[in-house]
């Protein structure tokens, strides 16, 4: 077995990358009642003064409108300006809509398409699995290659089950749909997947503002075990030592950005990456970013 790594360094910059900006404090807030949900840009901000009805500006931001106390009202004020703002080319609609709540854990304030969570910088969830077989060797990693029509890393390698938590499912809901779903992973099996944590950050990107928490969880797989494709959404999956994927993530860009993350809490857990390395703390603070 390979000595555990002790050079930082490959690791880090991955949770760099997916924490690209220092501070959101040139957003505007975004609110629904008292919480603050999100982060919105200034060009988003005056599309959003056009619907005077379902958004007030004051000195602490952009709130949804005080008569809108329910969850399904305001799911619908909602709707109707994501319809409005992706004619105007300001998102893009998914069809799936997220719980949007304050913190991970608090109450669900409304749902919104999957497509305008970060042009609303509201915080997404969800689900990774870390798909595992115990060897004589060391740990092996089911790992899948994403689908070259994906409209996020295409064709980059990913866990063995992963997917955005849609709205009403918890996390664990979630994973049993996306485990069949993606990998042919039967329920059952599926059911016995251990959570382990979750890693969180705050990304940057061109549709706004990424907050995004992954619940992570690890499965052991059965040695004759052999997850298949279900939908289109990966093309394949391999079984591969748990060293050689960490030496692909500390190498290159081949892994989905936020796959890198769950990898590396995988690798501290299991003592892949020396915990006595200098800066291991560090490493292990910069995987949670998300309040």
């Amino acid at each position: 077995m390979d000595a555990p790594a002790t050079d930082l360094a490959p690791f880090e910059r991955h949770i760099a990358a997916c924490n690209n900006i220092a501070s959101p404090s040139h957003l505007i807030r975004f609110r629904i009642g008292e919480e603050q949900v999100g982060w919105v840009g200034t060009e988003l901000a005056r599309a959003l003064a056009f619907y005077p009805r379902e958004f007030h500006f004051d000195e602490r931001g952009v709130a949804l409108a005080g008569r809108l106390r329910a969850p399904g009202a305001r799911s619908e004020a909602l709707a109707t300006a994501v319809k409005g703002l992706a004619g105007r080319g300001h998102l893009t609609i998914r069809h799936e809509d997220f719980d949007v709540r304050a913190t991970p854990d608090g109450p669900v304030l409304a749902r919104l398409d999957r497509g305008a969570m970060p042009a609303f910088g509201a915080m997404s969830q969800g689900v990774h699995v870390n798909g595992y077989v115990r060897r004589a060797d060391g740990l092996h990693l089911w790992v899948g290659w994403r689908s070259r029509t994906k409209p996020v890393a295409p064709g980059q390698m990913d866990n063995v089950v992963a997917g955005g938590i849609p709205a009403g499912l918890s996390p664990a809901e979630c994973l049993v749909k996306e485990a069949g779903e993606e990998a042919s992973i039967p329920p059952e099996l599926a059911a016995t997947a251990v959570p382990v944590g979750r890693v969180s950050y705050i990304m940057a990107v061109p549709e706004g503002l990424r907050r995004d928490v992954l619940h992570c969880y690890d499965l052991e797989l059965p040695e004759g075990f052999v997850p298949r494709p279900h939908d289109d959404e990966v093309e394949r999956f391999a079984l591969l030592p748990a060293a050689a994927v960490m030496q692909v993530l500390r190498e290159s860009d081949r892994i989905k950005f936020n796959v890198n993350l769950v990898l590396i809490d995988f690798f501290l857990r299991h003592g892949l990456i020396d915990p006595r390395a200098p800066g291991v703390e560090a490493l292990r603070a910069g995987l949670d970013q998300v309040g």
